[in-house]
């Protein structure tokens, strides 16, 4: 059994090289969120913390165009780990290799469609809760084939 969870999770094995390219793309992607919330408090000098006023010469207030991207942000810390773990089971429950990496693209997309709409260019609804769908359901998808996969 050790061997079996050893080769799935392998970079020999091409679903796993897979899973592993498409959670790269979303850490980067919650990474470029810290650069764009700190680039939003630049511009509008728009900071929270007292030590930051004096060194950038801004002032201690919120600005919505940063709570945008901090809300934003916070959005796929809640989202996107979730999925890293889910999906990361998925993959031991030997799944099509063409119906997966599917699963994992679309969600990468919608997330980062996710993103676009919400805090860089600003799109009315539905836009932001079809793309948060989406990404919530392949989560749930999964995670609901875990159980039925792990039950028998």
């Amino acid at each position: 059994m050790a061997q079996v969870v050893t080769d799935i999770l392998s970079v020999n094995n091409p679903l796993f090289r897979v899973y592993a390219f498409y959670c790269s793309i979303l850490v980067l992607k919650m990474m470029f969120m810290s650069v764009l919330t700190s680039y939003k408090r630049m511009t509008t000098k728009a900071f929270e913390n007292p030590e930051d006023l004096a060194f950038l010469n801004g002032k201690l207030r919120t600005d919505e165009s940063v709570e945008r991207v901090r809300r934003a942000h916070l959005n796929d810390l809640e989202g996107i780990p979730i999925f890293f773990v889910v999906s990361l089971i998925y993959i031991l429950t030997n799944p099509s290799y063409f119906f997966a990496t599917t699963l994992f693209r679309v969600f990468t997309i919608t997330r980062t469609i996710h993103t676009i709409v919400y805090a860089v260019v600003v799109i009315p609804q539905p836009a932001r809760g079809i793309s948060w769908f989406f990404g919530f359901a392949i989560t749930g998808y999964m995670a609901l084939h875990n159980v039925s996969y792990f039950l028998r």
